[in-house]
């Protein structure tokens, strides 16, 4: 078909629609090569298609030579980009730059950057302005790069949010009050709202998912892209950057939008959020969503508007770093923290610990992290999850002993204080009548290997079926807590009736 196409497209037939139908047809490899091969000596014939009078032809010819990535047309198409004067054009020529090797137009980029900001942005132009813009952005700061700066702000103060799991946020506060007596907290819906006098105690917490920062003058605002950008712009945000990092603007940020609105309509006002904060600030907050140093947080609110959060990258949460590895059942490890802070009270320190289905060894590493063990087992039938938990266990500078085993055919030559472990769910092939059935076997045989006063704590997917099997084994349930009523998860704790 390309020899066709490319025919039609000498012979003046079709042009714009058969440059489209060739860009369909060389997303394959081999036949990028032979439509190359094959226009050989006539890529003036391409390169003539640039001065058509027709604008979208100019467009798709542009963008083949990019998908074409041949170098001789870098500079037809930079050429042409700086003549062109359709507006919805002109990001196109960029989007086939990218292609090429453009290090010496940089500068050129540079320019028509800046003169893109002195024009006056109306209804008509704000899309197709704000296409060009983050075209130029992105292909200048490929070429350049990103210097991320460095966080300083260890002993600020802050106003923050910690998400947490909904049902415990007071362990998570009760926790910051006593790192950082100088807190004043508050629990809410999502977590925890707190002023700090410093963030020394971040890593130090594990039972929190994310750090927000609360910034004066940008707290809330409307459902409006522009009234939200200058918001965003005209509060202490670019001052508060400065003031807790080593460097100068630019800031690179992304925007996350959480809200109800259909993906499209959220796509459109991060879009258009972004462009109008990058022209505010002047191109001191600049939009790149691959390399991008904070994230400007907009939560849709009950009342139809948006709460706007910050989330710092140059913050650097290494907490669960040691987690190289996962499995598509490795349990969160935060939740893995969570169970372990739930159930710290009742473990004994330097006890003998087994997993029985350890996964990567999250549960075990996080156990330790709350109190510390002595002898640790992580057993579990899956090779690959194994070789995994060494990884992660050597990243986390613990010694834990795995099994690559059915736990059903394991053996022991002495007995456990406690058993922490992710119990088995339904997932891809593990059906529900297959978890029905390891639990049964489980609480069958889990006497064999613990002392009389042993704990459980099983993270669990079917609080049922504990509730079914454990009293046949004399194992009754302590302590139960809802992790997720939306996941069915709990953390619940046994122990064996004498």
């Amino acid at each position: 078909m390309i020899k066709e196409e490319w025919q039609q497209i000498k012979e003046n037939q079709d042009v714009r629609q058969n440059l489209s139908r060739l860009r369909q047809e060389i997303k394959d490899k081999d036949l990028r090569r032979r439509f190359s091969e094959l226009i050989r000596g006539e890529e003036f014939l391409l390169t003539d298609l640039l001065h058509s009078e027709d604008a979208k032809t100019r467009k798709n010819a542009a963008l083949l030579m990019g998908d074409l990535g041949r170098q001789e047309f870098m500079a037809p198409v930079f050429e042409s980009y700086r003549k062109e004067e359709q507006r919805f054009v002109r990001s196109s020529y960029l989007a086939a730059m990218g292609n090429f090797d453009y290090e010496e137009y940089v500068q050129d980029l540079k320019e028509c950057l800046e003169e893109l900001q002195k024009t006056e942005v109306t209804a008509e132009n704000q899309k197709h302005m704000a296409e060009e813009m983050r075209e130029l952005s992105s292909l200048i700061v490929r070429a350049e790069g990103i210097q991320t700066h460095r966080f300083t702000g260890w002993n600020e103060s802050f106003d923050i949010i910690l998400l947490t799991n909904r049902n415990f946020a007071e362990y998570t506060q009760k926790e910051l009050i006593s790192l950082e007596p100088g807190a004043k907290t508050k629990l809410f819906g999502a977590g925890v709202k707190a002023r700090v006098t410093n963030l020394k105690w971040a890593d130090t917490i594990r039972t929190y998912h994310e750090l927000l920062f609360v910034i004066k003058g940008m707290e809330n605002s409307p459902m409006d892209a522009l009234q939200m950008a200058e918001k965003i712009v005209k509060s202490d945000l670019l001052c508060w950057l400065e003031k807790i990092h080593a460097g100068e603007a630019p800031y690179f940020f992304r925007v996350e939008m959480k809200s109800k609105k259909p993906l499209d309509e959220k796509s459109a006002f991060v879009k258009k959020l972004s462009a109008r904060i990058e022209r505010l600030s002047q191109r001191r907050l600049t939009n790149n969503t691959a390399n991008y140093e904070l994230e400007l947080r907009v939560i849709q609110n009950k009342e139809g508007g948006c709460n706007l959060l910050v989330k710092l990258f140059t913050l650097k949460d290494d907490r669960f770093s040691y987690r190289k590895e996962v499995i598509p059942t490795s349990i969160r490890p935060v939740n893995a923290a969570l169970t372990a802070a739930l159930a710290a009270e009742y473990m004994k320190e330097n006890a003998q610990v087994l997993d029985p289905f350890c996964g990567v060894g999250t549960m075990l590493i996080e156990r330790y992290k709350a109190v510390k063990a002595s002898s640790t087992y992580g057993v579990d039938i899956q090779e690959d999850a194994i070789v995994k938990a060494r990884i992660n266990t050597r990243a986390a500078g613990q010694i834990i002993h795995y099994i690559n085993r059915d736990f059903f055919r394991f053996e022991h030559a002495y007995l456990f204080d406690e058993v922490i472990t992710d119990m088995p769910f339904q997932i891809g092939r593990i059906t529900e009548e297959d978890v029905e059935e390891i639990y049964e076997r489980f609480f069958h045989s889990i006497s064999d290997y613990l002392n009389p006063d042993a704990l459980m704590i099983l993270y669990s997917h079917n609080k049922e079926l504990v509730e079914r099997f454990a009293p046949r084994s004399r194992f009754y349930i302590f302590k139960s807590f809802e992790i997720s009523k939306k996941e069915g998860t709990y953390v619940l704790l046994l122990r064996r009736r004498g």
